[in-house]
């Protein structure tokens, strides 16, 4: 087992530039946002520099002090009938701010009826994963640059499959106290298989970010801007329901270009009021918009918003994105202050 984490670094390192997409890598729930907060705001943000330990799970490097004794639980009402979600808690063991962080993301599948390649029915199934981390963030002396490192075990069942693997996650931060300034960037799902689910060891979903964030001075708001899947340039399809045709009957496939490569890298999102008991929160996720958009309809496709709201020692956090017309999600969080 140590042997195996030890080689992490060296297997994964070799593939970081590797293209990686859904479909064709495993334990895909480890990319999912269970966090009210992160969904609001377009899905994804690094730059979460605060009291909210869920923030950990996305960026190792924003372990800081004052998730100190915090909690956090959060659950997603998914499509059909999957719901995933999470827990995260930080503890400050020392005097010298070390904070030390852990976490669980689980996501059920729910139950499916069983039948065999002549239709008959047999048993039913069901499939869930879930994830472990530890993590921890380090000041690197005399700068204003955090470093961070999560590492997880991973363990998946789907029907009579079942499988085991590990990952690390490594992430940086740098804080500008005059600007109120954070950049931050990570490299997620570092590692491997320790056992597939029959002969074939797959990938894991390896993704890079890199964001930034800025309260301006004397303004209750706080924009976040995230390039997310920077390990994949060429993240556009050409979709066939697309296609147009000319006078002459022929079909003319939808066109991709530079700038619609780059959009679909860019998250944009907002807080208000985001140091008071009562934040509002907007996002907008440009791939999510462009993939699901609907022709011919406003389906309001990557649009997200949500609200947390403060009593004493509890925080309640309820967010809403927009997939198309016909699919949404809810995400609830709970946070508490055991100080």
């Amino acid at each position: 087992m140590i042997k195996t984490l030890f080689s992490f670094l060296l297997i994964c390192f070799c593939s970081v530039l590797q293209a990686q997409l859904g479909g064709r890598t495993t334990y895909q729930f480890l990319n999912l946002v269970s966090s009210p907060k992160q969904a609001a705001m377009g899905g994804k943000v690094v730059t979460d520099y605060s009291y909210d330990p869920t923030s950990a799970l996305f960026n190792p490097a924003s372990i800081n002090a004052e998730m100190d004794n915090q909690l956090a639980l959060n659950y997603v009402n998914y499509l059909a009938d999957v719901n995933y979600g999470s827990a995260s808690y930080a503890y400050l063991y020392d005097r010298r701010t070390q904070v030390i962080h852990a976490g669980v993301t689980y996501i059920n599948y729910g139950n499916f009826e069983g039948y065999d390649e002549q239709g008959n029915a047999t048993a039913d199934f069901s499939g869930g994963e879930a994830a472990f981390s530890l993590g921890y963030a380090y000041n690197i002396p005399y700068t204003d640059f955090y470093v961070g490192a999560n590492a997880k075990l991973i363990t998946s069942k789907l029907e009579q499959y079942s499988s085991l693997g590990g990952a690390v996650d490594l992430g940086f931060m740098y804080l500008n106290e005059d600007l109120n300034l954070n950049i931050g960037g990570v490299i997620r799902n570092l590692g491997t298989q320790f056992t597939a689910y029959d002969a074939v060891y797959e990938k894991l979903p390896l993704e890079i970010d890199l964001g930034i964030s800025q309260q301006p001075a004397h303004v209750p708001l706080r924009w976040h801007f995230t390039l997310e899947n920077l390990q994949n340039w060429n993240l556009a399809f050409k979709n066939p329901n697309r296609a147009t045709v000319d006078l002459d009957g022929n079909t003319i496939p939808e066109k991709i270009n530079f700038f619609d490569e780059a959009l679909r890298h860019m998250i944009i999102g907002a807080e208000l009021f985001p140091d008071s008991g009562f934040n509002i929160r907007l996002g907008y996720n440009l791939r999510r918009a462009e993939e699901l958009r609907i022709q011919k309809q406003r389906s309001f496709a990557g649009l997200s918003a949500g609200f947390s709201l403060k009593f004493n020692k509890l925080r309640l956090s309820y967010s809403y994105a927009r997939y198309n017309s016909a699919a949404s999600s809810s995400f609830f969080g709970l946070h508490i202050d055991l100080r």
